[in-house]
């Protein structure tokens, strides 16, 4: 059975730098709908201390979602020496596909289809697929090009991982300080080589309470216009959610790959937000009863870029396998998690053991 490995990989990290000072003019609102009389300065300085996100990235306002995938994407079939007519799938992540001018999501043509279009490919059997998954929507783009290969239907992939959220957020939520713009992308490949590449995966789809945990509501604010939607989530119930259950689910996955918490090396995370973040990595380590560890162990850079979604982990394995994190490096036979939550609520892991 052939195994899955990454060649090639690339981002798009947007120019605009968006701090605080962004923000300091708005009004927000209360999950209720109560106007929030304290100084935005105050509100925004509590966000930075929960969240640690001092800055975000927004896109420029003549790009576009698939444009900044097709941008990624280029990089990564750059990196890998593949002529895009060597593809057999395109797997596009998003959650709101190429958003309108009024906020809306548009998904038709679909996202993989935009960026095949854009790549210049003409080959008719390279099929464009989207995968609306929430933010695990790339890990399971990953998990999903896995099992073609495995199943021998595929031998070369196409995984991107792009979102602009800035444009789906309302401007009286304090939630729309964690949203950013990104986009990251690989190219994976058949191997003979055994023991290497994806080596256990694991999905998670509860969709029964935790449906609404994150959904597309109008603004808060009842005297703005109601007829648009936003991204709206309930961050507490989130929190408790993925405290609870994504420990367990990368605990179940490093067991299906024959190994434990001292066999892997980096724990590349969704990067949601820092405490909550750090809240499960501390808690994947109590399940092996292990109180101290290093930190390192998880990068970060929602400090820097904020929440993008679907791109925060493409975008981190890019930067890292590239030299551009400073102190993370990966290792040749090294094993690593990448895992996500979102909005379903879902939640995915794989381990990668690297050639």
């Amino acid at each position: 059975m052939p195994n899955t490995i990454i060649i090639g990989s690339g981002s798009y990290i947007p120019n605009r730098v968006i701090g605080r000072d962004y923000f300091m003019n708005s009004e927000f609102y209360t999950e209720d709908g109560v106007k929030i009389e304290k100084p935005a300065e105050e509100t925004i300085a509590k966000f930075v201390e929960i969240t640690e996100i001092e800055n975000r990235r927004f896109i420029e306002d003549d790009l576009s979602n698939s444009q900044i995938g097709y941008e990624a994407a280029k990089i990564a079939l750059e990196d890998a020496k593949v002529d895009g007519e060597e593809l057999d799938y395109i797997i596009y992540a998003s959650n709101f596909g190429e958003v309108t001018e009024n906020g809306y999501a548009d998904f038709m043509p679909t996202m993989a289809a935009r960026v095949k279009n854009k790549l210049g490919i003409k080959n008719r059997k390279c099929v464009t697929y989207d995968m609306i998954f929430g933010c695990p929507g790339w890990v399971e783009g990953m998990i999903l090009a896995d099992n073609l290969i495995k199943a021998k239907v595929a031998k070369t992939i196409l995984i991107i991982g792009a979102e602009t959220l800035s444009r789906v957020t309302d401007p009286h939520d304090r939630n729309r300080m964690i949203f950013a713009d990104g986009a990251g992308a690989v190219v994976v490949k058949a191997t003979g080589e055994e023991n290497v590449g994806i080596i256990a995966h694991n999905t998670i789809c509860d969709n029964g309470p935790e449906l609404n945990y994150l959904e597309n509501q109008p603004s808060i604010n009842k005297e703005v216009d109601q007829k648009r939607l936003y991204v709206r989530m309930l961050g507490r119930k989130i929190y408790e959610y993925a405290l609870k259950n994504v420990p367990v689910a990368i605990k179940d996955t490093i067991t299906d790959a024959g190994l434990s918490i001292e066999d892997i090396d980096k724990i590349l995370i969704h990067q949601a937000n820092a405490k909550m973040d750090y809240a499960m990595i501390e808690r994947l380590h109590r399940l092996y009863d292990v109180k101290e560890y290093n930190h390192a162990i998880s990068p970060m850079t929602i400090q820097d870029l904020g929440n993008t979604s679907v791109a925060t982990i493409p975008t981190m394995y890019d930067l890292i396998i590239k030299g551009k994190m400073e102190g993370q490096t990966f290792k040749d036979n090294g094993n690593i998690v990448m895992t996500s939550v979102g909005a379903g609520m879902n939640i995915n892991a794989i381990v990668y053991r690297f050639p």
